[in-house]
């Protein structure tokens, strides 16, 4: 009976996957709309598409298990970074501006933004490559997030659930693009929200209530060389290990302002009414899910004595913690879980594909080969909305195989997976939004340097944690940019003014959405 009730959960889920897509082919026809959904997204279907390709089951059940661990309570810092500086900044310093250039230039993807505001197709094709090459590991971290909860809940291989979960991801993605995306995102993240706060509750009543639990863990020892076994480090405001929680912090939050992904939720944004709504629901959304999740994983040393968790040499399996917590919850409990990492996974994963297949097919493919100016415009486009349907299949199944013998632990695909994205990103992106003198040349070094440094710590390991490679290369690319800025050639004048004169543009807006600028009293 208990997993009749698992199953019926799935395959309500999976319906409604599929009937979204197919509801929403119509507003697929056309490649602006396959990519952005036409740039008509209102608040909560950006807010929550931003929410729910943020986080992930790389988050419920690798970062939250490994950070948990490492931190203790004080692991709630990420999910808090994460809402903080990851949503409500990134809303408030990209949001409105994003959608202004990006219209204005009328560039689709992040690749497309650089190479007509640095007015060179060669920065095109090269953020391209970048996107497809370290996009991909971290989609095939995403399915690994689902291999120990699917193994606790049906005790079958994963294997079977990650391919039926790529196929129908792949169907609604091919259906409806953007449009089936986001509003499939709406429903999962709803999902998300309630799921993760019944499991907060549910977790927490089976270790003695919040109280119960949080006496048992300020008695637990650390083995982190950073306290020496003092107790109650688990329990501390910021935990063991400050250094190394911020550089999680800064990864985990800072980076989404250089992912394709995430950033290309702007471009989509349909008003300004949207972007103030869409600015708070995220916000909401990610202290919800993320705080929630790392908050969750602070508890992971409650179950150190359970043997479920190591490896036969006594290691820990970081996403086996998760996991372990949930197997004693009620049966509809788990039903709901397993709906909540499906919903996780299958948010990013299909936002993950679409950026990768439409980036590949605008920002390279049609880059690369020889231009035929007498070509017919609607053929033209079908035969790019091809292209990027069958890519998306493709990048589907590599992550599918590449997803089979995964790294020993999800955060490493993650870290590797950001820091490059991120750190090659990040900082020109920012800057050309914002700073006219911003250089072509510059961006080219940040480029360099991210994937550079990234791929070099892969092997020579001078900084042991990925996770706080990526967030030197990010912080290391707002350095760069400027400098180098300020040393190398400028673009046309003539032409910067151009691509800002966006910004100044004048627009009319009701009272309601903004005050006018009353005269002084003694002016009147």
């Amino acid at each position: 009976m208990d997993l009749i009730i698992k199953i019926i959960f799935l395959v309500v889920f999976f319906a409604v996957m599929i009937g979204i897509g197919i509801m929403t082919r119509k507003k697929a026809n056309s490649v602006e709309g396959f990519v952005l959904g036409g740039r008509n997204a209102g608040p909560w279907l950006t807010a929550f598409g931003y929410g729910t390709s943020y986080f992930s089951a790389v988050v419920f059940i690798g970062y939250a298990g490994q950070f948990g661990w490492k931190y203790g309570v004080a692991s709630t810092w990420i999910g808090i970074g994460n809402a903080v500086i990851g949503s409500l900044l990134a809303w408030i310093v990209l949001g409105r501006r994003t959608r202004v250039m990006t219209k204005h230039l009328n560039s689709k993807t992040m690749p497309d933004f650089f190479g007509k505001r640095f007015d060179s197709k060669a920065l095109r094709v090269a953020a391209a490559l970048i996107s497809f090459i370290f996009l991909i590991p971290y989609t095939s971290s995403v399915y690994n997030g689902l291999s120990r909860l699917f193994n606790m809940a049906f005790n079958i291989d994963y294997k079977v659930c990650i391919i039926v979960m790529a196929a129908l991801t792949c169907v609604y993605v091919i259906l409806g693009g953007y449009m089936a995306t986001v509003v499939n995102d709406l429903v999962q993240g709803i999902i998300m929200l309630f799921g993760i706060t019944a499991v907060i509750v549910s977790v927490l009543n089976n270790n003695g209530g919040f109280l119960g639990a949080l006496t048992t863990l300020s008695q637990t020892e650390s083995d982190l060389p950073v306290t020496a076994g003092m107790q109650g480090a688990f329990v501390s405001f910021f935990g063991p290990d400050p250094i190394n929680l911020l550089g999680v912090i800064i990864l985990t939050s800072l980076g989404t302002w250089g992912l394709p992904q995430m950033v290309g939720k702007f471009y989509a944004i349909k008003d300004e009414k949207s972007v103030k709504a869409g600015t708070i629901i995220s916000t909401i959304f990610a202290f919800i899910v993320a705080g929630g999740c790392y908050f969750l994983g602070g508890f992971a040393r409650l179950y150190e004595g359970n043997p479920a968790i190591y490896k036969e040499d006594g290691t820990v399996m970081y996403d086996s913690i998760i996991p372990t917590m949930l197997e004693n919850l009620p049966t509809i409990l788990v039903g709901v879980v397993i709906v909540l990492v499906l919903s996780a996974s299958m948010s990013t994963l299909s936002s993950l594909v679409l950026t990768s297949s439409s980036t590949v097919t605008l920002d390279l493919i049609e880059q690369v080969k020889p231009e035929n100016k007498n070509a017919d415009k609607k053929k033209k486009e079908k035969t790019q909305l091809i292209t990027m349907r069958v890519l998306l299949v493709f990048f589907i199944v590599v992550s599918v195989l590449l997803s089979l013998n995964p790294p020993t632990f999800i955060a490493q695909l993650m870290g590797y997976s950001w820091g490059a994205l991120a750190g090659a990103f990040l900082a020109p992106f920012l800057w050309g939004l914002y700073w006219k003198k911003t250089t072509k040349l510059s961006v080219w070094v940040c480029f360099i340097f991210g994937v550079g440094f990234t791929v070099a710590n892969m092997f020579l390991k001078f900084i042991a944690s990925p996770i706080n490679a990526g967030a030197v290369t990010m912080v290391a690319g707002l350095i760069i940019v400027p400098l180098v800025s300020l040393i190398t050639p400028k673009l046309s004048q003539a032409k910067v003014d151009g691509i800002f004169s966006c910004y100044d543009e004048k627009v009319t807006v009701e009272k309601k959405y903004s005050l006018p600028e009353e005269a002084p009293a003694d002016e009147k």
